[in-house]
């Protein structure tokens, strides 16, 4: 009785004196953290996470640029070209790296790169590519080895593209023979008139969950996330991952401080928390894409280490191109973007 008075005055006296409870606000894209993980760190630490997904970039941009300190996030997860972005426009907060004591982990070429040197306001998550899936049930799987193959009247309202304006135009533009990172704005008008002729074989725009539509039948082809497709074949062997042959896009997704965040001391253990080796490989073993952590990977159980879905050979990667900030382009591609899907409606 007397120790369950003593908690009872202490909860008491801590309302009484305003003390907030540890909490954490993540802002990430969908199903990109196991739940188990959350609640390790929950349980671990006592700090309570407020989850909520974004399906793009540029939702979680728009949204971090209008939500005010009362409604702030403290951790955000935005892709390489968006960190060059936000730091640019003063969106982010310093991170202190010498707060996180496995940041000794990460691999030093995914570090210190040129969209945030000295890792000043971001640090690797995931990293990973954007190809080609197949239901080898419905093509063959030497009928599509280029992006190219995806124009085929066979596909006619058979296809599924990500709902990603960067990815989508790069298919386009590396179709014509530009860097997916284009910056003249006469070859970004080009590859939106490429793909207007595309649009007879899209079904759906989906950066939700991409692998659902391949697995629910919906689509038998298109473009896809490799760690989609990765936990896409663990339901369905049918679904093929491919590299295709004018290259895919690469991207590594990073963790933020927006910089009106009010938790940062807790933004802190978490990122240091999910930088630990056996936290990261629990990661990339169960969603499928590539770790920075050189320790994970090098504890990851084999069947994960070899599958050239989750980490490519560079005979795949021969013609990869990493997304990167085109500054004020983005403008273009936002006008022939919405061009592009209010033709479709």
């Amino acid at each position: 009785m007397r120790s369950v008075l003593v908690i009872v005055l202490w909860v008491v006296a801590n309302a009484a004196l305003g003390v907030e409870e540890k909490t954490l606000y993540v802002y990430n894209w969908s199903e990109y953290l196991p739940e188990a993980v959350l609640e390790q760190f929950e349980q671990e630490t006592g700090i309570k996470v407020v989850y909520s997904t974004f399906d793009s970039n540029e939702a979680m941009y728009a949204k971090l640029r209008l939500v005010d300190e009362k409604n702030s996030y403290d951790i955000a997860v935005p892709s390489t070209y968006y960190v060059s972005k936000m730091r640019r426009e003063r969106l982010l907060a310093p991170i202190d790296k010498s707060k996180l004591t496995n940041f000794k982990h990460l691999d030093p070429k995914l570090i210190n790169r040129p969209f945030d040197e000295g890792n000043q306001y971001s640090v690797p998550y995931l990293w990973g590519s954007t190809g080609i899936a197949i239901n080898t049930t419905k093509v063959k799987p030497d009928t599509v080895t280029r992006w190219a193959d995806l124009w085929d009247p066979k596909f006619k309202d058979r296809l599924l593209l990500t709902n990603d304006m960067r990815e989508v135009f790069h298919l386009g533009l590396r179709i014509l023979g530009y860097s997916g990172n284009e910056t003249d704005p006469k070859h970004i008008e080009a590859a939106y008139e490429k793909l207007k002729t595309l649009m007879p074989n899209v079904r759906v725009f989906n950066s939700e969950a991409p692998r659902m539509p391949y697995l629910e039948g919906e689509t038998d082809a298109g473009m896809i996330w490799n760690g989609e497709a990765y936990q896409a074949k663990q339901e369905n062997a049918a679904i093929d991952y491919i590299y295709p042959a004018e290259g895919v896009a690469l991207w590594m997704d990073n963790l933020v401080i927006p910089k009106n965040a009010r938790h940062v001391a807790e933004a802190h253990v978490f990122i240091d928390f999910l930088l630990r080796p056996e936290i990261a490989k629990t990661i990339s073993e169960e969603i499928g894409y590539a770790s920075p952590n050189l320790a994970a990977v090098a504890s990851l159980d084999e069947a994960t280490r070899t599958n050239r879905t989750v980490y490519p050979s560079e005979e795949d990667l021969s013609n990869a191109e990493f997304q990167t900030d085109v500054g004020e382009a983005i403008t273009v591609y936002e006008k022939y973007w919405e061009l592009l899907k209010a033709g479709r409606e």
